[in-house]
């Protein structure tokens, strides 16, 4: 039986009905190259096809959906969770502030200004940018959606968790790329609840992976931030994190932390072996699998969690230029 958290089935259950027609329901496909070379059945959930081209729309739509009497929405975001907000506030007809770091590539700035929303750059950091977004809640009467830790970004997430096991019922294994855990802890939530046996299989960088060292400190901690390939996965979770920490350390069965090169090696996979465009946050599970970090038995789900990566960037990547 699953652990009670602030975070229900029935909440994710809610959140699928809710945002029904705002997201989409994204393919499953087949890795014949990488089933080959984990000895097991490989699948593709292709979340990167989702609207805004990342997973975290459903999470943002679900949080918008759910708001009344606000002055417009802000976040702190690396990226993709400032796209869906944007995204999710302009079907609201409500502004938007993101506020983001330096590190924060400037495709992804691009982005959130083509959905009518201000990019707000801010200091060095996620934490910086979040004070920012703060400061926008006291003062100005935003109401301020954080990418991951709040119920019902995860109940939104969790949606995914539903899907997969819709087209999948029989996974052994998902694999979920991990940075604040919101992903991690809506799908683990949903996929445990209704299949208790099912693996949860969190993959990160090396490189300033702070939930990794949250969950090896045993509660949440701060981490300098350093510029990676899965950019998507970098940020910090909050020394006042209520939500994913637990869920992450308590529905988790096995963490996986990559190099670079393997990062690398990764994207370079997907594009050319299953015509997969992808972040390098997307790339992780395919990553561990070459990397022969990623073992076990039974069907596989790796989520590709997002596709917006610089283009010349992915460009020397897949030339094996990076």
């Amino acid at each position: 039986m699953v652990k009670s958290f602030e975070v229900s089935l029935d909440d994710i259950r809610g959140a699928a009905e809710r945002i029904r027609d705002m997201v989409r329901v994204t393919p499953f496909r087949s890795s014949l190259r990488l089933s080959q070379v984990a000895g097991r059945p490989v699948w593709l959930k292709c979340e990167h096809e989702q609207i805004t081209g990342a997973f975290k729309l459903r999470g943002a739509s679900n949080a918008v959906a759910r708001l009344r009497n606000v002055a417009g929405v802000t976040t702190a975001s690396t990226g993709n969770h400032g796209r869906a907000l944007a995204h999710a506030a302009r079907q609201a007809g409500l502004p938007a502030v993101i506020c983001v770091s330096k590190l924060v590539p400037q495709n992804k700035l691009d982005a959130i200004e083509a959905l009518g929303a201000e990019a707000r750059v801010i200091g060095e950091s996620q934490d910086d940018a979040f004070e920012e977004a703060r400061r926008l809640e006291r003062e100005e009467g935003f109401a301020l959606i954080p990418p991951f830790d709040h119920p019902d970004v995860i109940a939104g997430q969790g949606t995914l968790g539903l899907e997969i096991l819709d087209q999948m019922p029989d996974a052994a294994a998902i694999a979920v790329p991990l940075s604040g855990g919101g992903l991690l802890a809506g799908v683990a939530l949903a996929a445990k609840s209704l299949r208790p046996d099912i693996r949860i299989i969190g993959i990160s960088m090396e490189r300033g992976a702070a939930m990794a060292e949250s969950l090896r400190a045993g509660k949440p901690v701060e981490v300098t931030e350093l510029e990676t390939l899965a950019d998507s996965l970098g940020g910090g979770i909050g020394l006042d994190n209520r939500f994913t920490f637990p869920m992450v350390r308590d529905l988790m069965d096995d963490l996986i932390l990559l190099t670079e090169t393997e990062i690398a090696a990764g994207i370079r996979h997907l594009a050319v072996e299953d015509g997969e465009t992808v972040e390098g946050a997307a790339a992780v599970g395919a990553s561990a699998i070459l990397a022969n970090k990623l073992r076990g038995r039974g069907p596989l789900v790796l989520i590709l969690s997002g596709q917006n990566i610089d283009p010349s960037l992915h460009e020397a990547i897949v030339k094996g230029e990076r």
